[in-house]
């Protein structure tokens, strides 16, 4: 019997169609629902040498959104700036306007309101002749409110070099004057006593003299940002007794300060000289809740990863158990199809075992070795990453669109793929076995199994081929029944001989393709809104009808020559006509970020889940409230059971009501460096991960993956009252 399904061509097509696909062009401008980004520039007398010239990144946000000074505060993150510039044009640093604090609760942060321009000086080398400067800027920033939206944008710019560039000189000139001013004749020094900074400043200017002075330290971890210091002048000395952080964690000999007179736009740059000694730091904390997206995370007390040999015993635990969760159930269809119709050829089906196997384990350490690399670079990654992008997800529901089409006998691959493909095939029928494995491990990775959460923690944090042994157990996991299964003789007994039933088998086996194809239109549609995942279905529509004009074997060769053309121009045009709909994000419904899917049942009992952020869970422990915060993803088939399941159900929701939990969802659909860096505190590096916090606990209670509604209630119940 002729087997039509070919996912070795169709897996190799989809991966080079979804590099391409998820690399948008770059502009001068970036918006999003909080700010406006701009790349800007002033050549007053064009791009010559030794002439003035400056770059830099206008952001406009929206009313009570912030961004963050060099010394965000107590929480929060600068904006960075990547400059792509031809050779021996340099950038240099970012000259900070004069800042302002932002009180949020008990916190003081630094940073900007309104329209911010971060300028920076360009040097151009002797003997540039080229007639333009072209600037290429990736341009990372936080962004908050009463949420915290890590947002990156990638712009290009071309600079006349032979005309003038003045259109944004007053936006410039702005900037040069909210720069903090240098004071030549002001000496300032400090001393340590007790748990205070004592400083004192002579030869302050004229116009700051009298005035109260606001302290802005560019060091953080030194000082307490919130408290109010005592402060007092003597006559052009002002003197300030300035809390030391309890937590302080460096000690430096001198601290880059800017003073700030109330009512003036620019401050005072001082370098303050500590005189003293500095007392041995205090230990880091226990376990403090991370606020926003700390670039650092320490780990979570109470969380400890285990060790490396339990680690790989649960990684191949879990691995197995990958083989029940729903999402991996369409490609075990194709490989039940496989043993099926090899069963009695007991060489052949232990050879399409191995291949599997192979391609399983070697995908997942590739793609573990794609993620530490990432993570190693700096990225906020974690498992499951891939499914974050917005163009992988159309890639794999198109590539499942055309397997499901196939197997119910809309096309066959031979009458698509060239003759040389198909040879290629037959000469290497493990070929498909392989890539099959990496099939599987696309779509199943996103699952988190129980026992894997917390090997995938240990694996983030180990040496490199300590973790990728982690990955590779994972993998064998996932990989060793079906192995086991075609080495055992009693079990290829139990199977009937092929036959006309597996005709019939084989038209079944395409509705859990179809399956497969309505959940990925749903995450897409959570990360790109309800255009997006129109876009996709046309999309899908259009390649659908391309794969049965060019591959039907009811219609005659003039006839799929004719449709097929057709069809190519159907799919280039519905591509090209969607692509902007996927990249872009999901409109949310509020100001103040995404949208939380709402649950009938939650709201129903006056309860409602939002937004998850550090700052949130540290105000509500510091009110001596319990937390309870659900890591979750749309592509996480495991998340979505146990909302559903467990999390909406009445008993769970009476036990968190009557103990007046705070329910935040932290929704990881779309990459956040924030969400990213606070599972890797917990020592988690994928979702679920179900944190409740305790009042006056060290650190957060980690529920299991698969969450069970007597392990919540328990959790809950023992929940000290308050």
């Amino acid at each position: 019997m002729k087997t039509t399904f070919a996912p070795a061509a169709l897996l190799i097509i989809a991966l080079a169609g979804a590099a391409r696909a998820a690399t948008p062009g770059a502009s001068a401008e970036v918006t999003t629902p909080q700010v406006r980004a701009e790349l800007v520039a002033q050549a007053p007398q064009g791009v010559l040498p030794g002439q003035p010239l400056w770059l830099g990144l206008k952001i406009e946000h929206q009313p009570h959104w912030h961004t963050y000074w060099k010394n965000p505060g107590d929480s929060g993150l600068p904006t960075t700036l990547d400059w792509t510039l031809p050779a021996g044009v340099v950038a240099g640093e970012i000259e900070w306007p004069t800042p302002g604090k932002l009180p949020i609760g008990p916190l003081m942060n630094y940073g900007y309101e309104g329209t911010l321009l971060l300028p920076v000086a360009v040097t151009v080398p002797e003997g540039f002749k080229a007639e333009a400067l072209d600037v290429k800027l990736h341009a990372e920033w936080l962004v908050c409110k009463d949420v915290c939206i890590p947002q990156s944008g990638d712009f290009a710019l071309r600079v006349p070099a032979q005309a003038a560039t003045a259109g944004h000189a007053g936006l410039f000139a702005a900037a040069r004057a909210a720069r903090p001013m240098a004071a030549p004749g002001a000496k300032a020094s400090a001393r340590v006593e007790g748990s205070a900074l004592i400083v004192r400043v002579t030869g302050l200017p004229a116009a700051v003299q009298g005035q109260p002075l606001s302290f802005f330290a560019e060091t953080g971890g030194v000082i307490q940002t919130a408290a109010q210091p005592e402060s007092a002048w003597s006559g052009a000395d002002w003197t300030a007794r300035i809390p030391l952080d309890p937590q302080r964690s460096v000690s430096p000999a001198s601290i880059p300060t800017v003073l700030v007179a109330a009512g003036q736009p620019a401050g005072v740059q001082l370098d303050v000289a500590v005189e003293t000694a500095w007392p041995a730091p205090a230990p880091p904390p226990a376990a403090l809740p991370a606020i926003e997206a700390p670039q650092a995370p320490a780990p979570a007390s109470g969380v400890a990863p285990p060790g490396l040999a339990l680690g790989l015993l649960l990684a191949l635990a879990g691995g197995a158990l990958l083989n029940l969760m729903p999402c991996v159930f369409p490609v075990l269809s194709l490989k039940v199809l496989g043993f099926a119709g090899h069963a009695q050829d007991r060489r052949r089906l232990l050879a399409g075992g191995l291949a599997y196997t192979v391609g399983v384990v070697l995908s997942f350490v590739a793609l573990a070795g794609l993620l530490l690399a990432l993570r190693a670079g700096g990225e906020q990654l974690g498992w499951g990453f891939q499914l974050q992008s917005p163009a992988v997800v159309a890639v794999l529901a198109a590539l499942f669109t055309l397997i499901g089409l196939n197997l119910a006998g809309v096309f066959e691959f031979g009458s698509v793929l060239p003759s040389s493909w198909a040879a290629a095939r037959a000469r290497n029928p493990m070929l498909d076995s392989a890539l099959t494995g990496v099939l599987a491990v696309a779509v199943a990775s996103p699952c988190t199994a129980p026992f894997m959460g917390a090997s995938l923690g240990l694996a983030v944090t180990l040496p490199t081929p300590q973790a990728l042994s982690i990955f590779a157990a994972l993998g064998l996991g996932m990989a060793l029944p079906y192995l086991a299964a075609c080495a055992w003789p009693q079990v290829a007994r139990l199977l009937p001989r092929p036959g006309v039933w597996m005709a019939h088998f084989k038209t079944a086996m395409a509705f859990p393709m179809f399956a497969t194809v309505i959940w990925l239109v749903w995450v897409l549609g959570q990360q790109s809104g309800i255009d997006g995942a129109a876009a996709l279905l046309v999309l899908l529509l259009a390649l659908a009808f391309a794969a049965w004009a060019l591959g039907s074997p009811a219609l005659g060769r003039i006839a799929r020559r004719s449709l097929g053309t057709v069809s190519v121009v159907l799919v280039a045009a519905a591509l090209i006509w969607a692509a902007p709909a996927l990249r872009q994000e999901a409109v949310a419904s509020s100001p103040d970020g995404p949208a939380i899917p709402s649950d009938s049942h939650a709201q129903a009992d006056g309860l409602a889940w939002q937004p998850w952020s550090a700052e949130r869970v540290a105000q509500a422990r510091a009110e001596g409230r319990p937390v309870f915060v659900d890591f979750t993803a749309a592509w996480c088939v495991t998340c979505q059971f146990n909302k559903r399941a467990t999390l909406s159900s009445g008993p769970v929701l009476a036990a968190f009501k009557a103990r007046k939990v705070l329910l935040l969802r932290a929704d990881w659909t779309r990459r956040d460096a924030a969400i990213s860096a606070e599972l890797a505190r917990l020592n988690r590096s994928g979702v679920p991960v179900y944190a409740l916090y305790a009042p006056g606990s060290a650190g957060p209670r980690l529920l299991n993956e698969i969450l069970g509604i007597d392990e919540v209630r328990s959790a809950i119940d023992e929940l000290p009252s308050t």
